[in-house]
């Protein structure tokens, strides 16, 4: 099987490493990849979004999956592009259609979709710039804190949690202002839910489902989860609290009413469904969809994995999950994000990555660098995820922060607390 892998950050990288170590793979490709999926598989100069550059990295190299790693492809239709042309309908396409992107591609759609389907989720309301004082009044009628969410896309930086109502009321109009951009033309209004997060990821043919291992991700900047939102700064699997129990609640009242859901709404779902949840007391309510892997989840849950991944997408991809079982390793992952002094905000970029020679036989995951001059620099906010697999999660941070200082590049910058709350 030749397989593609579409992306350049650490999920992609988590997912090439994977994919590589299946008796199924013939080779491996990434488009455009990262130095760190070089090692693994042939990097391709084509843009993720741009379809007639994919289209000729497929033909021009036999390739028979294609894996889409970020959501900015498949909310702008590739699959639907993909089954259109005659050259690549045959191809096995992971991820899904235009129309189940939008579950991430549109909160206020996924709100929607919630409510069709009984799943449990906040209590919301939709606002536009000619809808602002409505906005007004419902916030009105919340208690603090606040949950303001743009509809679109934003990279992970969208949703806004603010304590007092005269700045919630002022947060709304500048993402209606342009904020965010286009995805902040309509702002998703929540009622706060008080719980620990965690996220769950399902594999569906549109039929059949696996339930891949569950993480906890770790989204603000500083320790003690202050400071701004980013793509996340972390990621431990399993969640202690997630217990037989909770887990077979989320399968009840989330999982088989959203694959139904999807069966009936948007019947060309396959692919990944990433579930981001509120464990509100023992009972899960969800907070958003992805259609795709997180980031930097998979980084910790793909070494959980002990069943053959490419075998499940080659089932997914005849529409064959139902007999597929997956195996789960024991042990706990944790990963640790590192970043660039600055990022979420302003950083500098091209700082040369010393240390890399100590992690040849360890799971160093590339999420942002480039190669300048023969040499490994830093080419990104999130520049790199550190996995550690171990019997627990106190002996997985005391190894995970001793190779973490093996690793340096100016202003790099990581927190100290992943896995701590959890223990």
């Amino acid at each position: 099987m030749r397989v593609l892998i579409i992306g350049s950050g650490g999920r992609e990288h988590a997912i090439a490493w994977k994919i590589s170590q299946s008796p199924l793979l013939t080779k491996l490709f990434c488009a455009p990849g990262n130095p760190g999926t070089a090692q693994l598989a042939v990097n391709l100069n084509a843009d993720p979004n741009n379809f007639q550059e994919l289209k000729k990295a497929v033909t021009d190299n036999s390739i028979e999956m294609v894996i889409v790693g970020p959501e900015d492809p498949l909310v702008n239709g590739l699959r639907d592009k993909f089954e259109s042309d005659s050259d690549l309908k045959d191809i096995i396409f992971i991820g899904p259609g235009s129309c189940g992107a939008k579950l991430e591609g549109s909160k206020d759609f996924a709100k929607g979709f919630m409510q069709r389907w009984g799943i449990p989720t906040a209590r919301y309301k939709s606002f536009e710039k000619n809808t602002v004082e409505e906005g007004d009044r419902f916030l009105e009628s919340l208690r603090a804190p606040y949950v303001l969410k743009a509809d679109g896309l934003a990279a992970g930086k969208g949703v806004l949690i603010i304590d007092n109502l005269k700045e919630a009321k002022s947060e709304m109009r500048e993402m209606l202002g342009g904020k965010f951009g286009s995805a902040g033309n309509r702002v998703v209004i929540e009622e706060y839910l008080k719980g620990i997060e965690l996220s769950v990821f399902v594999l569906t043919d549109g039929n059949d489902y696996l339930i891949l291992p569950e993480a906890k991700d770790y989204k603000r900047i500083c320790d003690g989860d202050k400071g701004l939102n980013t793509g996340g700064m972390g990621a431990v699997s399993p969640v202690p609290f997630a217990d037989e129990a909770f887990m077979k609640r989320v399968e009840e009242r989330v999982i088989k009413p959203t694959v139904n859901g999807l069966k009936r709404e948007c019947p060309d779902y396959k692919g990944f469904v990433f579930i981001g949840l509120m464990n509100c007391g023992g009972s899960p309510y969800v907070i958003e969809y992805n259609v795709r892997m997180g980031d930097p989840e998979t980084e910790a849950v793909m070494p959980r994995i002990k069943s053959d991944l490419l075998a499940h997408l080659l089932a997914l991809g005849s529409g064959n999950l139902g007999n597929e079982k997956i195996e789960i390793y024991d042990h706990t992952s944790l990963t640790l994000v590192m970043v660039s002094g600055g990022y979420p905000q302003e950083y500098a970029k091209g700082y040369p990555i010393e240390g890399l020679e100590n992690f040849r036989g360890e799971t160093l995951f590339h999420s942002g660098t480039a190669v300048q001059e023969g040499k490994i620099v830093t080419a990104g906010g999130r520049v790199l995820a550190l996995t550690v697999t171990e019997s627990d999660i106190i002996h997985g941070r005391e190894r995970l922060y001793n190779l973490a200082g093996l690793i340096n590049f100016k202003d790099v910058y990581f927190r100290r607390d992943i896995g701590l709350d959890l223990i």
